[in-house]
């Protein structure tokens, strides 16, 4: 019998505590959201960001700005946040439009402010891998000593959850799209994390039975228009011990992990 890791449920937990953190904060978090362009994906994760701000009690600004906003432009905004001190997190909404160098506005945000934990010095953990991370922490799934196998090398979710499984001194390998036969080095993960971008790409023959099976991706399927996930759900769920659903699994843990990022940076203030 699969246990479903419901990223629902926890993200839940997760803000409870959150807001009673905050009613004890002399100065309440405040975090600034960049927009730019009109993606729809993008508008959307911004209104949950938005909502588990207020829920917790933090305060929340957007700044939206047109897709053909300058790169100078967007460094001059997020210069003018940096020294706001009234701003306690920054997160630039990604994907920004093309003509925009996202590394050079990743290391622009101020590190402790960094509450996506982009920047390259950012003490916080980028939230989607902190998300995860939590997840296994309170359904009590143990990591160090694991063999884990990451299906993407993105630098917003693979890379940085394949190095925080290596911190946590666990045996980390990384597949991306030249992999030769993913299935066998798939089959081998006690841990999944896949987040690849491909719909249901990984199927019930990919999966050690028994392994934990972490689902980032989030796709809409061209038939049903329904959302899914990376991984097979209905067929994998019938091999793997764990496995995140696709929507509630990653996702509401990606939004409870940023909110806690900007309560901590709002605590060191």
């Amino acid at each position: 019998m699969v246990n479903i890791l419901d990223g629902r449920k926890i993200a839940g937990q997760i803000r409870a505590e959150l807001k009673e953190k905050v009613a004890k904060l002399d100065k309440k978090p405040s975090l600034a959201v960049i927009l730019v362009g009109d993606n729809p994906a993008s508008a959307i994760y911004v209104r949950e960001k938005m909502k588990a701000a207020v829920e917790i009690g933090a305060k929340f600004r957007l700044l939206k700005r047109k897709a053909n906003t300058s790169q100078r432009a967007l460094e001059r905004i997020i210069q003018d946040l940096n020294r706001n001190a009234s701003i306690t997190g920054i997160l630039v909404q990604k994907p920004l439009p093309p003509h925009i160098d996202d590394e050079e506005i990743d290391c622009l945000v101020d590190p402790a402010k960094d509450v996506d934990g982009l920047n390259p010095i950012s003490p916080f953990i980028p939230s989607t891998a902190l998300g995860v991370f939590e997840l296994l922490s309170r359904y009590a799934i143990k990591v160090e000593g694991k063999k884990v196998v990451v299906v993407g090398r993105s630098k917003l979710v693979g890379l940085p959850t394949a190095l925080e499984f290596v911190k946590r001194n666990a045996t980390v390998t990384i597949c991306h799209s030249k992999t030769a036969n993913l299935a066998a080095e798939t089959k081998q993960a006690d841990i999944l994390v896949v987040a690849a971008g491909k719909p249901r790409l990984i199927k019930r023959n990919m999966v050690k039975p028994g392994a934990v099976v972490i689902d980032v991706g989030i796709n809409r399927d061209r038939e049903t228009h329904k959302l899914v996930g990376d991984v097979d759900f209905e067929n994998v769920k019938k091999v793997a011990g764990y496995v995140t659903p696709v929507p509630g699994g990653v996702g509401p843990m990606t939004v409870a992990a940023l909110m806690s990022n900007l309560v901590q940076a709002s605590s060191q203030k």
